[in-house]
C-alpha cells in the first residue's frame, strides 16, 4: 500500500481561497488527504466541486464524521460558530502543521490549531484551540494565544506576550515582549504594539493606538 493510501481523510471547513491553501498544507505532510470541503454560508457552492473535491453543506456533514478528521480554514476569529456547527454534526478536529514549520519541544498546540509554512513556535509557547498561525509568523517563547485567534502572515509576537481569545493580528504586525492583547481585539497590519491593548478594540499604527471600539 502506498503512503498516500495510508493518509487519513480530511474534511476542511470552508470553501474559499484559504481552504484551498489549507488543502495544499495538508498535502505537504504525510498524514492527511483532503477529501471534501464543507460550506456553511453559501449553499450554491455545494453544487460545484472545488479542486475536484465535493463541497458539502454543513447540515449534511455528519456523513463525513465517521471517516474524516477536520480542520477549519476560515481566517476570521468568528469561525467559532462554524466550528460549533461541525461539532454538532459529530465531526472531530485535529491539529495541522506544515512540515517546514518549527515547533519547539516545550510548546503546546491545542486541538484544531493550524500552523502554516515557515512559522516558528518557540519554547514554552501555549496555543489554545482552533488558533491559526499563518505563513512565516514568529511566536516567541512563553507566548499565550487564546481560542479562535488568527495570527496573520509575517506577524512577530515577542516572548511572554498574551493574545486573548478571538483576536486577529494583522499581516506583519509586531507585539512587543510581555504585552497583552485583550479578547476580541484586532491589531492592524504592520502595527507595532508597545503597551497592553484592552478587550474589543482595533489598534493600528506605530506605536499602535486604539482607533475603534468593537462590539
Amino acid at each position: 500500500m502506498t503512503a498516500e493510501h495510508n493518509r487519513r481523510p480530511l474534511a476542511i471547513l470552508g470553501a474559499g481561497g484559504f481552504a484551498e491553501e489549507i488543502a495544499d498544507l495538508a498535502l505537504a505532510g504525510a498524514e492527511f488527504e483532503p477529501v471534501a470541503f464543507i460550506e456553511g454560508v453559501d449553499a450554491t457552492k455545494c453544487g460545484r466541486p472545488l479542486r475536484g473535491l465535493p463541497v458539502v453543506w454543513i447540515d449534511d456533514a455528519a456523513r463525513l464524521a465517521e471517516r474524516c478528521a477536520t480542520v477549519c480554514a476560515v481566517g476570521t476569529p468568528k469561525r467559532n460558530g462554524f466550528i460549533r456547527q461541525a461539532l454538532a454534526q459529530g465531526l472531530s478536529f485535529i491539529t495541522l502543521v506544515h512540515p517546514s514549520a518549527s515547533i519547539f519541544a516545550s510548546a503546546t498546540l491545542g486541538v484544531g490549531t493550524i500552523v502554516s509554512a515557515g512559522a516558528v513556535i518557540a519554547a514554552g509557547a501555549g496555543l489554545s484551540q482552533h488558533v491559526i498561525v499563518n505563513r512565516g509568523s514568529l511566536i516567541g517563547h512563553h507566548v499565550s494565544i487564546g481560542d479562535f485567534t488568527t495570527i496573520s502572515p509575517g506577524a512577530n509576537i515577542a516572548g511572554g506576550a498574551t493574545i486573548g481569545d478571538g483576536c486577529y493580528v494583522g499581516m506583519g504586525a509586531i507585539v512587543l515582549e510581555g504585552v497583552s492583547i485583550g479578547k476580541g481585539s484586532v491589531v492592524g497590519a504592520g502595527a507595532v504594539v508597545t503597551r497592553d491593548v484592552p478587550d474589543l478594540v482595533q489598534v493600528i499604527g506605530t506605536p499602535a493606538r486604539v482607533v475603534k471600539e468593537l462590539s
